[in-house]
């Protein structure tokens, strides 16, 4: 693999953390954007590790070259979040397969502590489907349409994704009408800082409005509420009628927010007036939870394996629940779609 940094330091330290992992093996090193290029199309690496802030040729701008002349596998380094998370959103909208928060900016000398989170992302992009992988156009800004009345939604669209994820969300809930009779719940495995830059994003190029979950937010129809950053979203109640509840248990699968908890908690709540979907991801978070959906007479969606960068969520759901409709990214927006229409209300 090649890795990009335009600190020596940082260069030296990664190779090194990358070296002591089983499986990989560092092949060369590039000082920017540019030099990444030319150590692109001279070592032709498996795998690219890019800084995404750079000089001259920056993280972004190199990733751009590297998917559309030679595409591979690109895992991001991200120094933190703020502005360097919206980039980091734009780096997984390019095509790049994960990302890495460096623990202490842009110079980490404790980047040891996310050795393992490393090896995750490193063996995502191993098994990335980078055929099914196209850049996302920059997502233009939409005007709100004219939606339904504010109103209890009394069916849900529950979403579970990971890797490959913020690039399937960008296609899938900018098609969704702002007349959707449901509410729609996102679970994006990601840590605290970025989901509200992702749920933005949504915001800025979808006719319904998105917003990053708040504990005690009422569910209403055509409104999309993304799982915060690190901790779990579950559908709660009150005595207005159903609503978002965060709360920090452990986590599932070793992630949180964990879709298996939402996809549970939707189950006992709305019955058979809920549509699960997986989407792409590794591992298998999601797959239990839509089965108790399909179990309590929901619908489930769940995407094919050519367009998935990681088929191991889809996969697993699709073993264990089963599925209504299996359907390629382009094709869920119109599947939620369809599948709403055919569910009951709650009562």
């Amino acid at each position: 693999m090649l890795v990009v940094d335009d600190s020596a330091f940082m260069r030296k330290v990664v190779s090194d953390l990358v070296g002591a992992l089983p499986g990989f093996r560092v092949i060369g090193t590039a000082r920017d954007g540019q030099h990444a290029l030319e150590q692109v199309h001279t070592l032709d690496p498996d795998i690219v590790t890019l800084d995404v802030e750079m000089p001259e040729l920056d993280g972004l701008q190199a990733l751009g070259y590297i998917m559309s002349e030679t595409p591979r596998p690109v895992v991001m380094l991200s120094a933190a979040d703020g502005a360097d998370g919206a980039l980091t959103l734009r780096a997984l909208e390019l095509g790049a397969v994960d990302f890495v928060r460096k623990p202490s900016g842009a110079i980490s000398l404790d980047l040891t502590r996310v050795q393992d989170r490393l090896h995750q992302a490193l063996l995502a992009a191993a098994e990335a489907n980078v055929a099914g992988v196209r850049a996302v156009a920059r997502l233009p800004r939409v005007s709100a349409g004219v939606g339904l009345s504010p109103h209890t939604a009394r069916k849900l669209v529950v979403i579970a994704c990971s890797t490959g994820g913020p690039r399937a969300l960008v296609e899938v809930i900018p098609a969704l009408p702002v007349t959707l009779d449901a509410a729609v719940l996102v679970v994006q495995h990601m840590p605290k800082g970025f989901t509200r830059s992702l749920a933005e994003r949504l915001d800025h190029a979808s006719r319904c409005t998105v917003r990053e979950a708040a504990d005690g937010a009422a569910l209403q129809r055509g409104l999309v509420y993304v799982a915060p950053g690190g901790r779990h979203l579950v559908v709660g109640e009150r005595p207005e009628g159903p609503c978002c509840s965060i709360d920090d248990s452990p986590p599932v699968w070793g992630v949180r927010p964990a879709a298996d908890v939402l996809f549970r908690s939707a189950a006992r709540a709305y019955g058979a007036s809920v549509v699960g979907v997986v989407l792409t991801g590794m591992g298998r978070d999601g797959a239990e939870g839509l089965s108790r959906i399909r179990e309590a007479g929901g619908r489930a969606i769940v995407q094919d394996r050519e367009t998935s960068t990681i088929y191991g969520m889809p996969q697993a759901a699709l073993q264990i629940a089963g599925a209504d409709q299996v359907v390629p990214l382009s094709g869920v927006a119109t599947a939620i779609r369809e599948l709403v229409a055919t569910v009951p209300e709650a009562a």
